[in-house]
């Protein structure tokens, strides 16, 4: 009779265990400082079903969310263009991925409150023309790229007679391409150029004073989680991030970019 309790109790166990919910998370892990991926475990990376670990501000931003709703977690290592696809197919429960609440993406689906704010920067060389360039019109005649189907793309477009590249599929390109001299310059938020030039010390970023740089809609410049159309999960993601003050979001950037990989 013992060993019956026993075993009801351990199958009670199992069987909440079970059932907790998994919070699976897409995101493009190759886009440092807010996702990357890595060989080896931390404290902080979390596993990934093809192999590696991933990290980065999502990742961490994404445990304490999904800590605070008390819910499993998996990361979903899926490619820029596939993470609103793969959303709306239900392959895939929230975006948290960099990805900001532009209007075009609103269209399709729905975005938390934000959970970091930055602004727009252009990543050059530091030994190239445009290092000490201070507005968009100096970055007039420069051969300037940004990533594929995202808004930093159509922002090049602002600059006075500009060469716009062909968009490229992730930041770790352009970073080969800006090396190798294909191109002047690349559109980037401010940490993502931080991660950038902390990893490739020939790099630097041009930032602009008020009045000097894009024009954007401050929605572009804010990253926020993407979630289906008419989904609870946007109130509860919006309580469990209410709980993150803006100081600890700060502390998690600098915590992840002194901790991201160096380039190899």
């Amino acid at each position: 009779m013992k060993r019956l309790f026993c075993a009801l109790i351990a199958l009670m166990l199992l069987g909440s265990f079970a059932c907790a919910e998994t919070l699976r998370v897409g995101m493009e892990c190759n886009y440092a400082p807010y996702n990357w991926t890595q060989t080896e475990a931390s404290d902080e990376a979390l596993p990934l079903a093809g192999g590696g670990y991933a990290d980065g501000y999502d990742v961490r931003i994404a445990k304490r969310v999904a800590e605070y709703l008390g819910y499993d977690i998996e990361i979903v290592k899926t490619e820029w263009d596939g993470l609103v696809p793969s959303l709306l197919s239900g392959h895939i429960d929230v975006i948290i991925a960099g990805m900001s609440p532009t209007a075009e993406r609103m269209a399709t689906i729905d975005f938390t409150d934000p959970y970091y704010e930055s602004e727009l920067v252009v990543v050059v060389r530091k030994d190239g023309a445009y290092a000490d360039a201070a507005s968009l019109a100096d970055f007039a005649g420069a051969k300037i790229t940004g990533q594929l189907s995202t808004f930093h793309y159509t922002v090049i477009d602002q600059i006075p007679d500009v060469q716009k590249q062909t968009a490229m599929d992730t930041f770790p390109t352009m970073i080969v391409a800006l090396n190798a001299g294909a191109i002047d310059g690349y559109i980037s938020e401010r940490p993502g150029a931080e991660s950038a030039v902390a990893t490739n010390p020939d790099l630097t970023y041009v930032e602009f004073a008020d009045g000097q740089g894009f024009e954007t809609d401050p929605a572009d410049t804010s990253i926020a989680v993407g979630v289906a159309k008419g989904s609870k999960l946007t109130a509860q993601i919006n309580e469990a991030l209410a709980a993150i003050s803006d100081e600890e979001r700060l502390q998690i950037m600098e915590d992840v970019l002194a901790d991201q990989p160096s380039a190899e």
